[in-house]
């Protein structure tokens, strides 16, 4: 199967427009033959909001009746698509950073992001709820998660073994982010012999850019598209699942060979399921200074 990673850009708070770019841009995937369309964190939304209340009022509730949401559903019927998109997700009085998964028949699946850093908008968010879930589309078996959230190498480990043969990372990058979106998407893809895809947001609001970086890569860390900085950009690669189910790498037949799956030593990972109390989120002292 064909997917696709949209990198474009959206207005803050204009969920109306947003999803005319998002309709629009579908069309042209599918045009193109994909399959299962991505796109980036906080599409429908827009990302920098400068409070709870402003960020609350381009939120909608994720669900098959609410309008924006089930004219996505109508153009997923009528290209018989799948689309995963970054919106601002409503829930009674709670907001989440979140990632959906939409098709003909309506909500796939919903993510909500996990780890939330002092930026844009997810310093007014709720932290993500949700179980991980490996859901399928076409035969593919597909995970979410979000931006920072890649920066966990737990949250893809964790949906490869849940069967994962794709993990998607809806993002809005700034410029510190660069060398994260050049490398970390091959390194899950290598060291959990899955696909890996980013959808990065470029353009400009309220004084903040995003880098894109869009991309697709196969397992084993082989980079398949790559979009840059470029600006509506959309990037296309074919899925063989076959290539993910098989974790047993041969490099050398009898002399060399790797599974990074099987050959994990999980008796000896307990630090990595403990509480998380002795690192505090900030050091006390000041901040870090970034010197890159």
């Amino acid at each position: 199967m064909m997917i696709a990673s949209v990198q474009c850009d959206f207005e803050i708070g204009n969920i109306a427009a947003n999803l005319e770019t998002l309709r629009h841009r579908l069309q042209l995937a599918s045009e193109n033959g994909a399959k299962l369309i991505v796109f980036p964190e906080c599409a429908l939304s827009g990302y920098c909001f400068d409070s709870r209340e402003e960020a609350f009022q381009a939120s909608i509730k994720v669900d098959n009746s609410d309008p924006v949401i089930s004219q996505i559903i109508a153009d997923c019927n009528r290209l018989n698509v799948h689309v995963i998109f970054g919106l601002l997700e409503r829930d009674g009085d709670r907001i989440f950073n979140s990632s959906t998964c939409v098709g003909p028949s309506g909500i796939v699946s919903n993510y909500r992001k996990l780890h939330l850093p002092f930026l844009g908008v997810d310093r007014f968010v709720d932290p993500g709820d949700l179980a991980l879930e490996v859901f399928e589309v076409a035969g593919i078996k597909v995970g979410m998660h979000i931006c920072y959230d890649g920066g966990f190498p737990e949250l893809a480990r964790s949906l490869t073994l849940m069967g994962a043969d794709l993990v998607v990372l809806p993002t809005c990058w700034p410029p510190a982010a660069d060398i994260f979106a050049n490398h970390v998407l091959i390194a899950r893809a290598l060291e959990n012999q899955i696909y890996t895809l980013a959808s990065g947001r470029v353009g400009t609001e309220r004084g903040w850019s995003f880098i894109g970086h869009s991309s697709i890569v196969a397992p084993g860390g082989f980079l398949k598209a790559s979009a840059g900085n470029a600006i509506d950009s959309i990037i296309y690669a074919d899925v063989d699942v076959e290539k993910s189910r098989q974790k047993r790498v041969i490099r050398v037949p009898g002399l060399h060979e790797i599974n990074r799956v099987a050959d994990r030593r999980p008796e000896f990972y307990g630090e990595l399921v403990k509480p998380n109390q002795a690192w505090p989120r900030f050091a006390p002292g000041g901040p870090v200074v970034d010197e890159s």
